[in-house]
């Protein structure tokens, strides 16, 4: 039995095959504790996520705006057959309804001003602002001939204004709308609409401005996080957006015109310009709105890759760190003659796995910067340190120190990367891995039984 172990103890130690096997097993389980680190990245982005989100809804969720609208009432009547008893007989009855049209303005301007600035509630930060939107332009003339409805049945008097938006909380002054030469303020009223429903009281004295253009003019206060959009409900639709946010997306159904958008460290300015014949739908409504978010364009206030999603997108190269770095220990093995015992191997592994833990530690009271810095080098003294004893020279320990910090200086540069992340990521491991050939070409595998 003795003799058994002892062949076992041998092969174990110089067969090359046994090695690699050990290495590969070292490297499988060592996955997971390096998805236990990957959970707590989730986790822990997870719990951000859920702050971000109580902080945007008692600030401001994002805004979506459409409006002024123009709200017309009118009598429309439906003839019914019923029998009566009385007179044992079928007779027909008109019975009165009540149904709405709604008119956009032929020019509307929208002038959107936003401040942006953070919220913090312990170590989590959120991006919210404050916008400052003012909306001009007229109404055409309007006339009910277009939707073949007597003029005596419309309600002209009582006629009103509509804003919608996703956002309610984040209105921050009273609306009031000048309309012509007439002003009315804006309320809320219940509607079970994704949009809600700013209405104006009934205008009176409609009727007297309704054969003309009419301008109106109508400024917001809103506070909103995330983005501001609007839909183009203009039959001529500009809209200009200025703001220190550095790290706009510009978003929906229309980009701003070309040329006309500025983005530098301090902030950016864009504008649209949408026409009628840009989008699918009409100018007026008979009977309810549509649902015209599809339609909506502006802006995404994005915060750039945060360090929970940088540690994240560090940690899926995770399994390659861990396999170059026992890679280059198992060559300088072969070369030195010198025996690893597969508990340093794992040691060793731990080791690298537990980067990941202080990087996402320490990133979330640092800058990601400094968190991989500090890290990175952490891991590199301690394997450096650990395989000095090992080896009981500092050739070796050198040179395991300066493939660690490649590797992470490779996988750094790669985490900044955007574009050419998966083009930059390539050509590295095609580099490494002809090292890697180059480096055991002289090796004689013919001892691998």
């Amino acid at each position: 039995m003795e003799q058994q172990k002892g062949k076992f103890g041998n092969w174990l130690r110089n067969s090359i095959t046994a090695k690699l096997l050990v290495i590969g097993i070292l490297a499988l389980v060592l996955l997971i504790p390096l998805s236990f680190v990957k959970d707590i990245i989730y986790e822990r982005s997870l719990r951000q996520s859920q702050v971000i989100t109580e902080i945007n809804q008692k600030w401001g969720n994002e805004i979506l705006l459409s409006g002024p609208i123009l709200k017309i009432p009118y009598h429309y009547y439906t003839e019914v057959k019923e029998f009566d008893k009385q007179q044992e007989e079928m007779i027909t009855k008109r019975e009165e309804h009540l149904s709405y049209l709604h008119y956009f303005p032929d020019q509307l301007d929208i002038d959107a001003k936003v401040e942006t600035k953070p919220l913090e509630r312990s170590i989590y930060k959120s991006v919210v602002y404050h916008s400052q939107l003012k909306l001009e332009g007229y109404f055409p003339k309007i006339s009910s001939e277009e939707f073949e409805i007597p003029t005596e049945d419309v309600l002209w008097e009582k006629a009103s204004i509509l804003v919608k938006t996703s956002n309610l909380k984040g209105i921050k002054s009273q609306l009031e709308i000048q309309l012509g030469s007439l002003s009315t303020q804006l309320m809320p009223i219940y509607n079970q609409e994704n949009l809600k429903t700013l209405q104006s009281e009934a205008i009176s004295k409609f009727a007297e401005v309704k054969g003309e253009k009419i301008p109106f003019q109508l400024h917001l206060d809103m506070n909103g996080s995330k983005s501001l959009k609007f839909i183009p409900i203009g039959k001529t639709t500009e809209a200009t957006m200025t703001s220190n946010w550095p790290s706009p997306s510009f978003d929906g159904n229309f980009l701003p015109e070309d040329g006309s958008r500025e983005i530098t460290e301090n902030g950016f300015k864009a504008d649209w310009k949408i026409l009628q014949i840009n989008r699918q739908f009409e100018q007026s409504f008979k009977g309810n709105l549509p649902d015209l978010t599809q339609f909506a364009f502006g802006t995404n206030l994005i915060i750039p890759v945060d360090d929970y999603q940088k540690t994240d997108r560090t940690a899926k190269y995770g399994f390659m760190v861990i396999s170059l770095t026992l890679i280059v220990f198992f060559l300088i093995q072969l070369v030195s003659k010198i025996y690893i015992h597969p508990f340093q191997y794992l040691m060793i592994g731990l080791a690298l796995v537990m980067f990941y833990s202080l990087l996402i530690s320490i990133s979330e009271h640092a800058t990601y910067f400094k968190a991989y810095l500090i890290a990175g080098s952490s891991v590199l003294v301690l394997i450096g340190i650990y395989s000095r004893f090992i080896f009981k020279n500092i050739k070796f320990p050198l040179l395991i120190s300066c493939s660690l910090s490649a590797v992470y200086s490779f996988i750094y540069v790669i985490i900044q990367l955007e574009n050419y992340a998966l083009l930059i990521g390539s050509i590295g491991l095609f580099i490494i891995l002809a090292i890697i050939m180059f480096a055991s070409r002289k090796i004689d595998w013919s001892s691998a039984s």
